[in-house]
Formats: structure tokens, C-alpha cells, sequence
């Protein structure tokens, strides 16, 4: 290949996250509500039947289809199926950003407005137990807890340590992962949707 060749490619290429092809794409919605009282957040409570993560408090949201226009089209049309709105009562949708996770997710996150009344909201039973709100407030009043855990690289049998310096005594990286936790009237919000939420407050603050 002779350089020109590849010095007019990369000035036609986009710079993503080198390994991307690998990533497993998700987008959600962070659901502002308007009360008498203020902005809410509402959340979900996780079906007591599904095979991952049962009963615990999420963002409306899923994987990339790539029949969807683009991660923000997702966000929109999971918050559809999940709470039984009209992609019309999802307005003034804004992109926060997006994460990569230790586990092989990149999640793009965006919030948008509900302008529908609570009463019209129809969760879908298959994905969703209940739906409950918070106020904004709330959040920007009250940092969360922080604990840590500990991720460590585990090679597997067949991995080949005479291929690399010091073999089976390579010096692994071990990183602590921070995880947050807020609570809130009896319920725990934390994990993913913790960090993404952490990040809005942040943002806005």
C-alpha cells in the first residue's frame, strides 16, 4: 500500500473508540416530568421476571437497532414500548453523552421531556414492575454514597503466557470502580443508571 493511499484515508476518517466493532450499543432516556411542585425524574423498576438484573431501578432504554436513525431514536423508541407513550409525548431531547463500560457497553444517554400526564402512562409488565418519580431537587440537594469494587484481569487456561515477558507471572493492571448509590424512600438507586445520573447532576449543577 503506498502512503498517499493511507494518508487520503485518514483525513476522510471520523476518530471513534478504537475496539468499537466489539461494543454492544445501548441508549436510554432520562425522563424529566413536570409537577406543581418542580422537575421530577422518573424511573423504572425492573420486571421481577426478566432474566437480567430483576427489580432494579432504570432508565427507560435498550440496544441499538440498526434500523434505528441514530442511539437517540433508540432512546425515544424504548421509552415508547417500555411506558406505552406516543414518541410525541418525548419532546426537547438533549444528548448527555455516552460511557463505555468495563463489560463490553458503550451507552449513549440523552433527556427529554414527558408531556404526557402520569395517568396516561401504560408500562409495558413484560419490562416494567412500576414507574415512580423523584425530585430533581433531590438530587442536586444530595450527593451519593460511593463505595468501590475491584476489577481484576482473569486470563484464561488456554492463555498463552509463553507467548509473553515474564509468562504466568505478569503483573496484571487491578482497577477499583466506583459505584454509586442514592436512596430515596425506601428504594436504592444505583450501578449504571447511578453513574449516568450522577454525571446529569453534575452537569447541570
Amino acid at each position: 500500500m503506498k502512503k498517499q493511499t493511507i494518508q487520503d484515508t485518514l483525513k476522510q476518517h471520523t476518530p471513534t473508540i478504537i475496539g468499537d466493532d466489539a461494543l454492544r450499543t445501548y441508549s436510554l432516556l432520562l425522563p424529566l416530568v413536570e409537577r406543581e411542585d418542580g422537575l421530577h425524574l422518573l424511573f423504572e423498576v425492573r420486571s421481577y421476571h426478566m432474566r437480567r438484573q430483576p427489580g432494579e431501578i432504570c432508565f427507560p432504554g435498550g440496544k441499538y437497532d440498526p434500523e434505528d436513525q441514530g442511539t437517540k431514536e433508540t432512546a425515544i423508541r424504548e421509552a415508547v414500548e417500555e411506558l406505552g407513550i406516543k414518541p410525541g409525548d418525548v419532546r426537547d431531547v438533549y444528548e448527555l453523552g455516552y460511557m463505555v463500560s468495563p463489560f463490553g457497553m458503550k451507552v449513549e444517554a440523552y433527556i427529554g421531556l414527558l408531556t404526557c400526564e402520569e395517568e396516561e402512562l401504560l408500562p409495558n409488565p413484560d419490562e416494567v414492575a412500576e414507574v415512580f418519580t423523584v425530585p430533581l431537587d433531590y438530587f442536586l440537594d444530595n450527593n451519593p454514597v460511593k463505595h468501590y469494587v475491584n476489577l481484576e484481569v482473569t486470563p484464561e487456561a488456554s492463555f498463552p503466557f509463553h507467548l509473553i515477558e515474564n509468562g504466568d507471572q505478569y503483573s496484571w493492571p487491578r482497577r477499583k470502580y466506583p459505584e454509586f448509590f442514592y436512596e430515596y424512600d425506601g428504594r436504592v438507586i444505583w450501578g449504571l443508571t447511578a453513574r449516568v445520573l450522577y454525571d446529569f447532576i453534575r452537569t447541570i449543577r
